[in-house]
């Protein structure tokens, strides 16, 4: 396995550039930020972009963890990939995550100054110091559940809207809007805003998930109002709730099946929870 090195100064966009960067060079696996990454999916370890503080963070990214440590060396030695990334602040940084995962030296080190121009930096800079952003090289999808809770996508919130009325706006007012998905070319990247960051801590209100539903239940033929909603706002184990009442010829089954499958859906696009189970109660026909 031949290993590569990207080092630069944090925030200079390493991790955007790692894509390319690994399709150049016919890299298939990669370390970044506590993760080992394979073919766009995420193998084994913990982001560091999950940790609340900057320590915590750094820590993750060296695999202090001897648990952690040692899930990553299985799965590599399990994937044997043909090459292998590692992205770092400096060159220490990466020999230190070497040494940690057991691998042999570095056989090619690259600097973000080789592969990038200085508009780039410079821009990616202001990304992260004004917005707090940080990329993770990875589809949306592929962190759900690691992420789950820290996520929103503007773009389809508000396109998706236009069918749940209402919605969009409710979202919007809300602290939930978390995630930026890559535009159609940059599918193996995600940008997220940390728990670390300058940013705080991020929540989704309660009643979001309340108005979710009483809009998915107006588009739903067959269901005469949702009476009430009752749900846990754990992000990565929602179990939602929701009693409602039936137009009096509807057929209870479909209707109500109809209605649980779009709800899930729309709950997980819209705030990126993980939702286990979604039970409705069908409490009269009216």
């Amino acid at each position: 396995m031949k290993i590569y090195s990207l080092t630069g100064v944090s925030g200079t966009g390493k991790s955007y550039q790692a894509p390319s960067f690994m399709a150049e060079k016919g890299i298939d696996a990669l370390i970044d930020d506590g993760l080992l990454i394979y073919k766009d999916g995420v193998e084994a370890g913990v982001s560091a972009k999950r940790q609340k503080t900057k320590i915590g963070a750094v820590k993750t990214a060296l695999f202090t963890d001897d648990e952690m440590a040692r899930s990553v060396k299985e799965k590599l030695r399990e994937l044997d990939p043909e090459a292998l990334l590692i992205i770092g602040t400096s060159d220490k940084m990466v020999d230190r995550i070497v040494e940690r995962l057991e691998l042999h030296p570095v056989d090619e080190r690259v600097y973000i100054e080789d592969i990038t121009t200085y508009s780039e930096r410079a821009s990616a800079e202001r990304s992260r110091e004004r917005e707090g952003k940080h990329v993770i090289p990875v589809p949306t999808l592929q962190l759900k559940r690691d992420f789950a809770g820290y996520f929103m996508n503007p773009e389809n919130l508000m396109r998706k809207a236009k069918d749940v009325t209402g919605l969009a706006q409710e979202a919007i007012k809300h602290p939930s809007m978390l995630l930026h998905r890559p535009k159609s070319g940059e599918n193996a990247k995600t940008v997220v805003r940390p728990t670390y960051s300058y940013l705080g801590d991020f929540l989704i209100h309660d009643k979001v998930i309340k108005d979710i539903a009483g809009c998915v239940g107006a588009e739903i033929r067959g269901i005469h109002r949702v009476v009430s909603v009752f749900e846990n706002t754990e992000p990565d184990n929602l179990k939602i709730i929701v009693v409602v009442d039936l137009e009096g010829e509807a057929k209870i089954w479909e209707v109500a099946e109809a209605f649980q499958k779009r709800l899930t859906e729309v709950v997980e696009d819209m705030t990126a929870f993980n939702v286990v189970s979604t039970d409705i109660e069908v409490r009269r026909l009216v």
